[in-house]
Parts: C-alpha cells; structure tokens; sequence
C-alpha cells in the first residue's frame, strides 16, 4: 500500500511516501525550493513520487497533518476572553484567522483536485501527527508520549500513551499554553530571531545564571496542575490578537528594555527560560509515567529539538527509556500521518525499526559530473571507494576542512553524515576557521563530533538518541583532552554516534581516519551557507563550496580542491598519530 504523507500547511513543510508502512522517500519542501514554504509542498510531492517512480494513480491513500476547520474552532474558543477584554485586538485576529482557514482549505481542494480521483484522502490532528510520527518510529512497546510545539490545530501539546498500534490520548494542551511560544518569545526579547534561532537561547543558556527562573515558572505554570498553564496578568494581546509580555511581567525582570539588553541580562534570560521549560516539563512527564504505570516515554514537536531538555530527560528517566524521531518538528507529521493511518486505523502490525533518514534525493555519477562540467569546476576522480576515502582523509589529516556530499540526503534538521563539513579535532584553529570563514556563528555554539558506534564507549558516555544528534553526551575522562575541549560549559557534548548499518561510507571514513589519528572522531556540521537550507542537489554543493572558506569538496567519487596536489599530500610526520603531529598542518 502507497501512502502520500504530508504535513500541515502552516511552516516547515514536507511530504514523505511509505510503502507498506516503511518510509521510502521524505524531503523538507524548503530544501527543495530553497526558502522557507507555506501551503501545499509541491516540490517534495514530485520528489516523492519520483523517487518511487510513480504517478498520482498509483497511490492507495494520502494523509495530511492537520483539520483546519477544527484548528480554527479552537483558537476561536481561545480568544473568547481576549474578545471581551480587548475586542478591537481580538476581532482584528479572528478575521486573520478566518483568512488563514480559507487558504488552509484551499490547498485540501487543490489536493483533492490532484489525487482524490485515485486516493482517498485522511486529515488528522496535527499533535495526534506528532505523537504517532514519535511512537511508531520508536522501540517502545507501550510508552507515554509528550508533544509540544506553538501551536497546531489550536493546541500547543499532547499528553498520550501508545500501546502497540493504537494511541491513547490523555490530556490537550490548549494555546496559548506554550512553552514553545513563551521560549520563542525571550530568543527575540534577548535580540534573536523567533522561530529561527530558538538554537542559540538553549546554547546561551549555559553562560548564564538562572535568576528569573521562578518569575517564568510562576508565570507559566499552577500548583496542583502538572500541564503548562499561563497566567493572563503576565500577558497583553497585540493589535493582531497574538499574546505579547506584559508591564508586570517586564517589571519582574527588572524593566522593560529601551534598547538592546545588557550581555549578562541576555544570558540570564536564556538560562532562566531554559531552566524553567526544563522544570516543567520533567515534572510534566513524572506525574504521567507515574500515573499510567509506564517507565519510557516517546517525544515529539519542535519544542524537543531542544538538546538540553531531552538530555535531562535522559538523565532522569534512564538512558534507553527516551525517545525522539529524527525529524520532531513539523516536518516529521507527515511521517506520523502515513503511520496513524498504517498502524491506528488499519491496525496494521508495527515492524522492527531502525530510523535512518536518508530519504532524501540521491544523484548519479554520471548527473553530478554533468554539473562539474558545466560549472567548469577542476577535479579529480577516484575511482575506487577506498582512493576517495584515502583522498579525504589526506586532507582532514593536513588540517584542512572538507564538505563531505555523498548517497541520499537527509530528512530532519540534522546533518548526519551525507551532507555534511567534517575536520579533524586536532587541526590547528579548527574552531576558528568553521565559525569565522565558514559558518559565521556566534562563539558560544558548540559543534559536534562524530564517532563510530562501536568506539564510542571508549571516549563517551551516550545513547542510541545520538545516533539522530537528538541528545547530548558525556566525555570520559580518559577521552583525549583535544576532543574534551569541544564539552560544553556544563560538561556535555554534542555527539553524532555514526551506526555502520545505517551510513557505512560515513562509518568507514571515521575508521580510517582513526587508524591515522588517537581516535576515530571527526567535527561535523551541515554543510550549508549561513541561513540557507542544508544542501541537496550537487549545483548547491559546488556554490557553497565556492562561497565559503570550505577547503575541498568530496562529491560522490569527485574531488575539488582549493590546494595544490603539493600542498594537500600528507608529509611523512603527519602521519604520526597525536595532535603534535598537526602542528605544521595547514589553516583553513
């Protein structure tokens, strides 16, 4: 059975296909078209039925990630206060939102126009989407599961068991009870984007001291109530309708800023929102496990992208009792309405699963040369996989940075090995040359390391959830002091375990290089330039190599270098193992 999965219309659009119940094919819509998409994901439906080399005729359903009109009921219901409070604010929103519903239902008509002659198609509740897209992807037989975003379909969260093939729902948290929407909300108080870089508060948050915690959690939560639950005296509504902070709760935090806020007032309003969300949503999940008698719990929605919330999880639940899909967002509901309709509604048995997400497009020698050549780029052809392997590691083992673009490209948020930027820990001023010529970032973010699974209990303390960089780890004491610099303030460590079942190229770089090196480890991060989308065709590949300080390009078996042969071969002293070894090696 073929299933056109789709998310809702809203943001972060995406489409997957399943066969069977196993995803064939799934692509993030702006990855495709290379900015941010609302509506219907044209681009990733093509992709989609491309990659299975079908037509619209061939497929047996299609699934969307959302129920407008039930969504707008209850954001209507939501602003029955506000409309009496305020009701110039309120009656200036619902209009919006009328206007928002008419476009929602278009695109299910223009859906329908398309496939409905050959499928049926099935909406569901966006948060039933993300639980399902959680649980049925996970090992858990029965397990409790917690969704949390800003809003979709007029909620903010989910709280339900699974069991088997079927979900339970226990509680909905209605908007505008989000701890997703408060968090979006200090990243641009403290002067970042909202809803972009939501990242860099939960990595500034460990320079700071929480001093306002207890004013974020009185604010957002009541004794006695184990769900986020706001108090209104802390918040206004916009002219639009939206919430906005209130005088009261800027006097709490010591006034309302007339500019840009002070570098320590910044962090302790990341670490304080931070803390709190942590708090609430630990002591969120305890009282339901507890209550429902189970002992692992599933995660869901683009409130758990957060790495440090679900590490703390982990810590207190149990390594191996916590689980996130590799794509929590909004762009995995499409996967969690293709498998609500396979396992929930066609009670279909659930199969042994292994997330690997490279469902993304994949292209042929024959197609990346094509594009070599016609951007009149130099390089080198190995034609073996071991000289394209021996190739890279020359380079990463003289310090230089490599964009490493190979098979299908991922889907989530995560670059995991087949489009990635790699180098070696031991090059001199590695962290330097990524953040300054390469990536641009600010100086508190961390990078990952990628390690093989089978060595990485050598060097690191961490869980099958790294596996996806959906968790955080814990350095070894004996682990090199190279590779600990990269820990984060509070000791963890951003990790990439790397499984030879699921990526065995990527695998077999990190042996190699290990057999050179003290350890099988590299850095990784997506390759991509600064706000763009990570990377999928070989034509996007070329132009941010060429548009970055990136020193070498390894695309399928090609080669490209911005060295000599001469200067990229590695002297005879190089390969001694040990960072003294790279002392002479070259900076990016």
């Amino acid at each position: 059975m073929r299933i056109l999965a789709l998310t809702s219309f809203k943001h972060d659009t995406a489409a997957a296909l399943l066969e069977d119940g196993i995803v064939r094919a799934a692509i993030e819509n702006n990855k495709l078209v290379r900015h941010p998409t609302r509506g219907l994901p044209d681009a990733a439906i093509r992709f989609c039925l491309d990659a299975a080399k079908i037509t619209w005729n061939d497929l047996d359903a299609i699934t969307v990630a959302t129920r407008p009109i039930r969504g707008w009921l209850r954001r209507s219901l939501s602003q029955a206060t506000p409309l009496r409070v305020y009701p110039w604010a309120a009656a200036f929103h619902e209009a919006d939102d009328i206007g928002r519903l008419a476009r929602e239902i278009s695109d299910l008509r223009t859906l329908a126009h398309k496939g409905a002659a050959f499928a049926e198609i099935t909406s569901f509740d966006h948060h039933t989407c993300h639980a399902a897209s959680a649980f049925f992807q996970s090992p858990f037989e029965r397990a409790l599961i917690v969704t949390l975003d800003e809003e979709g379909d007029g909620l903010s969260g989910m709280v339900a068991v699974g069991q088997g093939t079927k979900l339970r729902v226990l509680k909905r948290i209605a908007f505008p009870h989000s701890l997703a929407w408060a968090y979006s909300e200090i990243t641009q108080l403290i002067g970042f984007r909202a809803h972009k870089d939501e990242h860099k508060t939960q990595w500034l948050s460990l320079e700071g001291e929480p001093s306002f915690k207890d004013v974020f959690l009185k604010m957002m939560r009541t004794p006695g109530n184990p769900l986020p639950c706001f108090k209104h005296s802390l918040f206004d509504p916009r002219l639009t309708g939206q919430l906005a902070f209130s005088a009261k709760f800027y006097q709490a935090i010591g006034g309302r800023p007339a500019g840009e806020l002070s570098g320590d007032h910044s962090r302790a309003l990341a670490s304080s929102i931070q803390q709190a969300c942590t708090e609430i949503v630990t002591d969120l999940a305890d009282h339901f496990l507890h209550a429902e008698n189970l002992h692992q719990v599933c995660l869901a929605g683009g409130f758990f992208q957060n790495l440090l919330v679900v590490a703390h999880l982990e810590d207190k639940f149990g390594r191996g009792n916590v689980f996130v899909p590799p794509a929590p967002g909004n762009a995995g509901t499409g996967i969690g309405a293709g498998l609500l309709l396979w396992h929930h509604e066609l009670q279909k048995p659930r199969l042994p699963t292994t997330p690997s997400p490279f469902w993304g497009p994949r292209f042929k020698p024959g197609e990346i040369k094509d594009v070599l050549d016609n951007s009149k780029a130099r390089y080198s052809l190995q034609n073996t996989e071991t000289r394209k392997l021996d190739a890279a590691i020359e380079l990463l083992q003289a310090g230089k940075i490599i964009a490493w673009y190979q098979g299908a490209a991922e889907f989530g948020p995560r670059a995991l090995g087949n489009r990635s930027v790699l180098a070696s820990p031991w090059a001199a001023y590695v962290k330097e040359n990524l953040n300054d010529y390469i990536k641009h970032r600010e100086w508190f973010r961390p990078f990952a390391l990628a390690v093989t699974e089978e060595d990485c209990h050598t060097y690191f303390e961490a869980s099958s959830l790294c596996c996806a960089m959906n968790s955080l780890a814990w350095a070894r004491e004996t682990c090199d002091p190279t590779v600990r610099g990269f820990s984060l303030p509070d000791g963890r460590i951003r990790l990439h375990v790397v499984e030879r079942r699921s990526n065995p190229l990527f695998w077999q770089l990190l042996k190699r290089f290990g057999e050179r090196s003290p350890a099988p480890i590299l850095l990784n991060t997506s390759f991509n330039l600064f706000g763009e989308p990570l990377v999928v065709t070989p034509r996007e590949a070329i132009r941010s190599y060429y548009c970055s300080g990136i020193d070498a390009l390894v695309i399928d078996n090609f080669v490209l270098s911005k060295h000599s042969a001469r200067q990229v071969v590695t002297p005879p002293t190089l390969a001694v193992s040990g960072p003294a070894a790279l002392q002479g090696a070259g900076d990016a």
